[in-house]
Order: C-alpha cells, then sequence, then structure tokens
C-alpha cells in the first residue's frame, strides 16, 4: 500500500502529488450537515472522489479496504474545523469589473477569455468554493470550455454550472451598451430576443450551447451604460415564453432583477430563483414563498458598486454611478428583510462584480443581514445544492456524497469571518489547499 500521511503544519504540495485512490480526512471538528450539531474526532474516508464512509474516531489506513496497490493519503485535519466545500451561485467566471473592462470585450478573444477564466476559476477554488453556477459570460463559448476542461482534469476550478449568455431585450440589462455598431454587431451574438417566438429561439439556442441553466434579465441593471432604470423590462408574455421554454428542456431559470414590479411578474412566471432582488416588496416575499422560489441577494456586489460609485475618482460613467449609489446600499436591507419574513436564501457573490476569490466576504454580509453564522454556512451548502438541484451530489458531507471539504483553524460559529481566510481545500478527493 503506497501511504502518504498529509500533516497539519507539513508544506503544502501540488494537487498531482496529493491524488489518490483513498483520502482518509481525520477532523477535529465536523459540520457535516450545515444546521445540525457539530461532531468531533471523525475520519471521513472518500474512495475515487466520493465519500465513502464517516467514521467515529481516528481510523488508518487499514479502515479502507485499500489494496496494496492503492494510493492512500491521510489528512491530519484534528485541529481544524471541517465543512462541506462551498457552493456560490452567483459568480461571472470570464471577466472581473475595473478601469479596462468595457475596452476588454473588444481586445480580448475567446481564447484569452478562457485563459483568464481559469485564473479566476483556480483563485475561486483555492478560497473554498468547490462548485458556482456562473449566471452570464464573456465570449462565446470560453466558460462551456472552462467548464468541461476542469470537468475532465486539465484546469484546477471549481465544479461549474454554465448558463452561457444572457436572455435580453434589445437595449436591456443583457445587452453590451455604448460600443459602436459595427463593433456590437461582433460583440453580441446570442441571447438578444423581442417577442415570445424570439424569445423561445433564444432559450433553445442556449440549450444548444450547452447551457446548464438559463439566466434572463427581468429588470434594468447597475452596469448596463444606459440611463433605463431598474425596473421591468421583458413584458410579462415573453417572461411566460422564457420559463416555459426552459422548463420543457430541463433547465431551471434564474431572473436578474432590481425593481419590485420586474421581480413580482418574474416571479408569477414561473422562475425558479430571483438575482439581487434590491427592491422587493411585501407581496415579492410573498411570492417566493408561494412559488418556492429562491433568493440569491448578492449582497456583495452591492457593496462594491457603492463603493467605486462614491469613489471621487471612480471610472463608472454617470449613468452607472447614479444607479449604483441608488441600489447598492439597498441590498443589505432587503436582505435582511427577507430572511426576516421566511424567504429562501441561496449564497451567492456576483463575484466578477467584486473581486474573485474574496467569495466569502458574502459570509459576514449574510450575518449583518439577520442570519446566524450557521444559517449563513447552510445558505452556501446545503441550500445551495438544494438551489442548483445537486443535492444527491453536494452540500453535505455523506456517504455517496462527491469529497468536497474546507477547513479552518478557527470556530466559523463563533466568527464567521474564519471563513474569508480557508486553510484546506479539498474536490472530489484531491486536495488543492493543506495547512
Amino acid at each position: 500500500m503506497k501511504f502518504l500521511s498529509v500533516l497539519a503544519g507539513a508544506s503544502a504540495m501540488i494537487a498531482s502529488a496529493l491524488a489518490a485512490d483513498y483520502s482518509i480526512v481525520h477532523a477535529g471538528r465536523l459540520l457535516a450537515e450545515p444546521g445540525k450539531a457539530v461532531l468531533t474526532e471523525r475520519s471521513i474516508i472518500i474512495e475515487d472522489g466520493k465519500i465513502t464512509g464517516v467514521l467515529a474516531g481516528y481510523v488508518d489506513a487499514a479502515s479502507t479496504g485499500a489494496t496494496p496497490d492503492d494510493n492512500v493519503a491521510l489528512y491530519d485535519l484534528k485541529d481544524y474545523f471541517v465543512m462541506p466545500g462551498f457552493i456560490d451561485s452567483h459568480v461571472h467566471l470570464t471577466s472581473e469589473l475595473g478601469p479596462r473592462a468595457k475596452l476588454s470585450v473588444v481586445e480580448r478573444s475567446d481564447a484569452d477569455v478562457a485563459v483568464i477564466a481559469a485564473g479566476f476559476a483556480k483563485k475561486t477554488l483555492l478560497a473554498g468554493f468547490t462548485t458556482v453556477r456562473d449566471v452570464g459570460a464573456s465570449g462565446d463559448d470560453a466558460v462551456f470550455a472552462l467548464r468541461d476542461g476542469i470537468e475532465r482534469g486539465d484546469v484546477i476550478g471549481p465544479r461549474v454550472f454554465a448558463s452561457g449568455h444572457t436572455i435580453s431585450p434589445t437595449g436591456g440589462h443583457g445587452q453590451r451598451h455604448g460600443y459602436r455598431g459595427d463593433v456590437f454587431d461582433v460583440i453580441q451574438s446570442t441571447g438578444v430576443c423581442d417577442g415570445a417566438a424570439e424569445c423561445r429561439k433564444a432559450v433553445r439556442d442556449q440549450v444548444r450551447r450547452t447551457a446548464d441553466h438559463i439566466k434572463l434579465v427581468s429588470t434594468g441593471g447597475v452596469l448596463s451604460e444606459t440611463a433605463a432604470g431598474t425596473g421591468q423590462q421583458f413584458f410579462d408574455d415573453e417572461l411566460k415564453a422564457i420559463m416555459d421554454t426552459s422548463h420543457a428542456l430541463g433547465r431551471k431559470v434564474t431572473a436578474h432583477a432590481h425593481g419590485a414590479d420586474g421581480i413580482n411578474a418574474a416571479l408569477r412566471a414561473g422562475v425558479d430563483s430571483i438575482e439581487h432582488g434590491t427592491f422587493s416588496d411585501a407581496e415579492s416575499f410573498r411570492l417566493f414563498k408561494r412559488y418556492d422560489a429562491y433568493l440569491v441577494p448578492t449582497i456583495l456586489a452591492g457593496v462594491t458598486v457603492a463603493e467605486i460609485a462614491n469613489d471621487p475618482n471612480s471610472f463608472f460613467p454617470p449613468p452607472i454611478r447614479k444607479k449604483a449609489k441608488q441600489v447598492g446600499p439597498q441590498i443589505l436591507d432587503m436582505a435582511r428583510r427577507a430572511h426576516a419574513g421566511g424567504v429562501k436564501i441561496a449564497f451567492g457573490t456576483d463575484s466578477g462584480v467584486s473581486r474573485h476569490g474574496d467569495n466569502a466576504r458574502e459570509f459576514a454580509l449574510l450575518v449583518d443581514a439577520g442570519m446566524t453564522p450557521m444559517e449563513a454556512i447552510s445558505s452556501a451548502t446545503i441550500v445551495g445544492a438544494a438551489h442548483l438541484g445537486q443535492s444527491d451530489l453536494i452540500g453535505v458531507i455523506a456517504v455517496g456524497k462527491s469529497g468536497d471539504l474546507v477547513a479552518v483553524g478557527g470556530d466559523p460559529l463563533t466568527d464567521i469571518t474564519e471563513l474569508e481566510n480557508i486553510d484546506f481545500v479539498m474536490k472530489e478527493g484531491v486536495a488543492y489547499k493543506a495547512p
């Protein structure tokens, strides 16, 4: 039996050296299922990427059933707090906001975008996020190439569920703004539709492109360079066509939505989740619960755009700066009211607006919005898995689930900011970061 012992305090090793047929994690404290009690002195056994045992005490390699030809890796996390890998339900891996973001769209090839996205994906994984949902990507096929490359093991990154291009009306938030007409024709290829028939076709086209889910813009947005406000943009018949077509093709649907009119219209049309939800009202919260929909508040995005807009040297043009000052400060209060009202909240950051790798800042913001630390962790694990329809694979540490684990030295149930400095990251039984 080939045995690799990885002790707390040992030098970090490259991921390929840590790959093993079997992995044993000795967890001093284990939050196997967020929302339930923390366990102590447990051993997690992982075989070929899947959890095969969660046992009391600290077991040795013989307990795995490994043969003499198998590799067995032992991770000594007796002094650590171990949890399921985190899920970020709202990222944009192919971009990051900055002064040159608008120009980069016409400077970068699809290959450039994919390579840059690979760097962002690695940062995200090392921050403890083993699964993400990408909800709108630059380039044509870069995000799908990244998703597939990670799945094959060619690229280091989290498990990715991708929507491809955002479904948007002409001139809507999901469409590019501020470019010359002939440039626009090159950079905007699919996803734009007007009228129910075109919207059905736009959904079918994203599914043809292998989209895992559908993202649409139900309202205007902050970062579109147009003074169109944040109210409803698609008409009700267009929203219904998008939902019905997506669901008929087995795809969940999420809607970018700030204004209450667009939030409520999307919920009535059958959307599965709302991104941002800034100006949700009492009717919105009633509809969330009636239709069993999720809210992904992205508080960090609101904080980020407000900070940039209030900077005297802000690179935002006037239409964006005005909306950022209006929208940004509202999201935290909305999340507080939504949580108090019993709305299901899934963790999401809008990373790409905020910096990739800073995803865990959202935890403290959720606590500021009234969640307990346990509820905030649950939003990024067990709730996030249910939201993505992936509860059979991720979200808890249990037999049959993917070997996705993270660990910190402190107690995040006492100080949630511990999660901003992850010490150990494992995805599918492979350790990418060790103490």
